[in-house]
């Protein structure tokens, strides 16, 4: 289980989703993580380890990040 606090704005937009597709609001809550799961094991299998970068961290010329 899982407890995630939402921004108001987007509980509404959540909440207006689910109401207009007949899905609950954890369906679209399981799908949104499952997503960016996907994406950030992609990215993070690709880099070689030792040099994962910080999230929001930038890549400088020649594939070092800035920090």
């Amino acid at each position: 289980m899982l407890s995630v606090r939402l921004a108001p704005e987007m509980m509404e937009r959540l909440q207006t989703l689910a109401d207009k597709t007949g899905r609950t609001k954890s369906f679209y809550a399981r799908e949104a993580i499952l997503r960016y799961l996907e994406d950030m094991e992609d990215t993070f299998i690709a880099i070689e380890p030792g040099k994962v970068p910080r999230i929001g961290a930038v890549p400088r010329h020649g594939g070092c990040y800035a920090n």
